[in-house]
């Protein structure tokens, strides 16, 4: 199957040259964002546990790339001296390759994945990204343990985890469900729906984005 548009979310992690991954946040995205074909670049630290989280895992990073072809991708992947080198330095990365089901709302102003494709069946991925309010952080923060827990015993749940450019007021989740359903359920579950209740009434985000995804392949790179 040839897809015109495929993201690629890649979790990098370390067991040595922890200092050197920190470091890759600031350095990388200038040199990924030269790379012909792609077209939106973010290098992510990740949080400890489960969803948003305060405490950063500084052995784990994630790379958020949109593509403007297959070709373009497995250019990156195969041959490039970007990924090498990332690749060489980690412990392990493992890549998921994701087609767009549609997003709304935006990140830093725009909406990166406003493609809508069809969803195929088996396995969804989900992108959740916040701006919280500065005033708002103590009750964001204050039910975020609650929701954990909630997405934590949530039935169809493959994987999650916290990703994010900033600690505290910029957070987002990355999760892959069994199916579309297990997804609505959680999102439709009462715990789910009362904190989102609350995040509109209250006005915690100065912005946010959710955005789907069909799993098309996920490769562990050897």
């Amino acid at each position: 199957m040839t897809l015109t548009l495929m993201v690629t979310l890649s979790i990098v992690s370390y067991s040595k040259n922890k200092w050197w991954a920190f470091k890759q946040m600031q350095l990388l995205p200038p040199e990924l964002a030269k790379i012909t074909g792609c077209e939106f670049v973010k290098v992510l630290g990740t949080g400890s546990g489960f969803g948003f989280s305060l405490w950063p895992d500084f052995n784990t990073y994630a790379l958020l790339l949109k593509w403007k072809d297959e070709e373009a991708t497995e250019n990156f992947f195969g041959s490039s001296k970007i990924f090498s080198q990332v690749h060489s330095r980690s412990e392990s990365v493992e890549t998921y390759y994701l087609q767009s089901l549609g997003a709304h709302g935006s990140w830093y102003g725009k909406n990166p994945f406003p493609e809508k494709g069809k969803y195929t069946g088996g396995e969804i991925a989900v992108i959740t990204r916040a701006r919280i309010n500065i005033n708002k952080l103590p009750r964001f923060w204050q039910f975020v343990p609650k929701a954990s827990k909630s997405i934590q015993n949530a039935n169809g749940l493959i994987y999650t985890k916290g990703i994010g450019e900033w600690p505290l007021i910029e957070q987002a989740t990355f999760s892959i469900w069994e199916n579309e359903q297990a997804m609505k359920n959680y999102a439709y579950a009462d715990i789910h729906k009362e904190i989102i209740g609350k995040v509109k009434k209250e006005n915690w985000y100065k912005e946010e984005l959710f955005s789907r995804f069909n799993v098309i392949k996920r490769l562990s790179h050897s």
